[in-house]
């Protein structure tokens, strides 16, 4: 396989942590293969960056290393390889999708395939709030969002139906230490920049007086999370 990273044994072995788990019984892998068609291996996709591995004290090799000690000891005539899918920075979806597609998985690549067939049918009226792809489309054309403008109608998109307080928006989009963090009041004027690039669908961002903003459902808009996995920061 092009494009692979072998991961080599650490140099030195942590500790790991394991927790014993009740499992449900494992499907026969030969029940829907033909007579003439016998299993040679299997291949696991783990979905987890190296963020995520730091914060359970763990890193990628380790784990690698752990499985690979696991399996020699439960079959030792075992041939292992492990990969490492790589994705640009800031790319949305989850970590296994991730993993899946870019090691070539067949369901994951019909997935994708579905979704580039989904996208020549777009809609050609309305908005569509793309979360995987950064985008919006008012009436079928890209709208030039910048990322901040963007990120404030995600923010709301996600949190559905909810008030959002101009403090809350304020706190969760803009570091403390960025240069041009707004002030409650300030983040009125995002706000309508905002809505001025979705000309006549500008109502789909409402003002809820003396508190903030919310997004409800709306016939005209279409939310799209990729793949048909939700993002990662919906909740």
């Amino acid at each position: 396989m092009s494009n692979t990273a072998l991961l080599e044994r650490p140099a030195t072995t942590a500790a790991i942590r394991t927790r014993t788990e009740a499992t449900a019984p494992v499907p026969s892998a030969t029940a829907d293969l033909p007579a003439v068609r016998s299993p040679r291996g299997f291949a696991l996709y783990v979905g987890l960056d190296e963020i995520k591995a730091a914060e359970a004290g763990v890193s990628l090799p380790l784990l690698v290393d752990a499985l690979r000690r696991t399996l020699a000891e439960l079959a030792p005539g075992a041939e292992t390889h492990a990969t490492v899918a790589l994705a640009p920075h800031g790319s949305g979806g989850r970590d296994l999708d991730v993993v899946r597609l870019a090691l070539q998985e067949p369901g994951a690549i019909a997935r994708t395939k579905a979704a580039a067939e989904e996208d020549t049918a777009e809609e050609e009226s309305g908005v569509t709030v793309d979360i995987s792809r950064k985008r919006v489309l008012i009436d079928g054309e890209s709208a030039a969002f910048t990322y901040k403008e963007f990120e404030l109608l995600q923010y709301l998109v996600l949190r559905e139906g909810r008030t959002i307080e101009r403090s809350e928006l304020v706190s969760a989009l803009w570091q403390a230490q960025d240069d041009e963090t707004p002030g409650e009041r300030t983040i009125d004027v995002h706000v309508r920049r905002l809505r001025a690039k979705l000309g006549r669908y500008e109502d789909i961002v409402r003002t809820v007086r003396g508190i903030g903003y919310r997004f409800d459902r709306h016939a005209d808009v279409v939310i799209r999370y990729g793949h048909g996995t939700p993002s990662p920061d919906r909740f």
